[in-house]
């Protein structure tokens, strides 16, 4: 898990060649949008454009450790 302070309106989920893209509409719940399931193709596509998005916000994202984190501002523990 790593932490970023990059905005970002998609949340992907990467397993192997599966990419599952879920854009968000400004004002409504994640629930509420749709999710894209894309495969990796032979030729380059959207998943290898959101897969390279992915990459990027990764490669500069820190590495989250527990210790680092105060008490919760969200009213969760």
């Amino acid at each position: 898990m790593r932490l970023h302070d990059t905005t970002l309106y998609t949340s992907m989920f990467r397993y192997d060649n599966d990419l599952l893209v879920n854009p968000h509409v400004w004002g409504q719940p994640a629930s509420a949008n749709p999710l894209l399931h894309l495969k990796r193709a032979d030729t380059a596509g959207w998943f290898d454009n959101y897969a390279q998005s992915f990459e990027a916000v990764w490669a500069t994202a820190r590495p989250w450790t527990p210790e680092q984190e105060g008490p919760s501002s969200h009213g969760q523990d």
